[in-house]
């Protein structure tokens, strides 16, 4: 081949199979891939959240407006004739007085008792991890088990408590009827105060420790520097205590776990004092089969949270302090 036969490159080129039309693939943003990945990832709560929470409450809300007793096709809508009756049964009235004054006493009771004890085992205190898993342990105690164990610990004829009280000369008492039933079971709320606890210690461990040596080097006692350093900087954990403490409390099944029987059928036989809100949902639901009135009076309860829990944040709102960044805000 000579070299005028040799093609040149353009006719390389020109003679070279061209390729079709490229097709041009959309790009997916990062954007919209950390979307698809978000709720990939929360796609287990969502729909755990929508089947066993916003359903069951759904159906409770359309039940509130029916006289279903659970087994008889026999019923019928009645509106908001269940919400009529509710706010005028006296008995309803009496356990939320009750569930009331429970929160009142046993919410205050039990956060003072876990920052307690936070406050002592955050010390530099010799097998303080010891100590701790050792308050810590009530709280993972099943409530069944700890509702048997103290209904067995109070008991008239063989509690311990009363085996105590004959050691010094005391005759036995009642703990579970009136008017002891009360103490008993604020007794079993401040049982888990380690939970309380380890919350507590947490945000004690988050106080900047120049504070408080700044507050020792001016002179500041111990109770000072807790009064106007440690619990203005706590608020935030306070608040959060506060807000659960009173939802867990109105909704409290313990007075069935210490009752003599908790059955449907012995509901009705709890002493008065612990004859709470969630006692008298739970005597409609089970001992007398009106499961449309004990619907409406869970929605009733559910508002109420909602309206306690507003008001708490609402009456907190100027002493809760954050220990936030002003830049981070930004």
């Amino acid at each position: 081949m000579t070299v005028d036969q040799i093609p040149s490159v353009a006719d390389r080129r020109g003679s070279a199979p061209t390729a079709g039309p490229a097709t041009s693939r959309p790009r997916t943003s990062i954007a919209t891939r950390r979307h698809r990945a978000f709720y990939m990832f929360a796609s287990p709560w969502i729909i755990g959240f929508a089947l066993l929470t916003i359903a069951p409450m759904a159906y409770a809300l359309w039940l509130s407006f029916t006289t279903f007793d659970g087994i008889s096709p026999n019923w019928h809508y009645v509106g908001f004739g269940n919400y009529r009756e509710l706010f005028s049964d006296a008995q309803t009235w009496k356990s939320l007085g009750r569930t009331g004054l429970f929160a009142i006493t046993s919410v205050p009771l039990s956060i003072i008792a876990g920052l307690g004890l936070a406050v002592l085992v955050n010390r530099p205190l010799k097998a303080r991890g010891l100590f701790r898993t050792l308050l810590y342990l009530p709280a993972v105690v099943p409530p069944v088990g700890a509702g048997i164990a103290f209904k067995q610990l109070f008991d008239q004829n063989s509690g311990a408590a009363n085996g105590v009280l004959n050691l010094f000369g005391i005759d036995a008492l009642g703990w579970l009827a009136d008017p002891y039933a009360r103490y008993v079971l604020i007794m079993t709320v401040l049982w888990t105060a380690g939970n309380i606890m380890i919350i507590s210690l947490a945000g004690l461990q988050d106080i900047p420790r120049e504070l408080l040596e700044a507050a020792r080097i001016d002179g500041a006692s111990a109770w000072r520097s807790f009064r106007s350093i440690t619990v203005p900087l706590l608020s935030p954990v306070l608040l959060f205590q506060t807000v659960t403490g009173v939802i867990a409390s109105v909704q409290t099944i313990m007075p069935l776990l210490l009752a003599p029987d908790p059955t449907p059928a012995g509901i009705t036989a709890l002493p008065q004092s612990n004859y709470l809100y969630m006692m008298h949902v739970f005597a409609e639901y089970f001992a007398f089969g009106r499961y449309g009135y004990a619907s409406a009076l869970l929605w009733v309860l559910f508002v109420l949270i909602l309206v306690a829990t507003g008001l708490i944040f609402k009456a907190t709102s100027g002493v809760v302090f954050y220990n936030v960044d002003p830049e981070a805000k930004k």
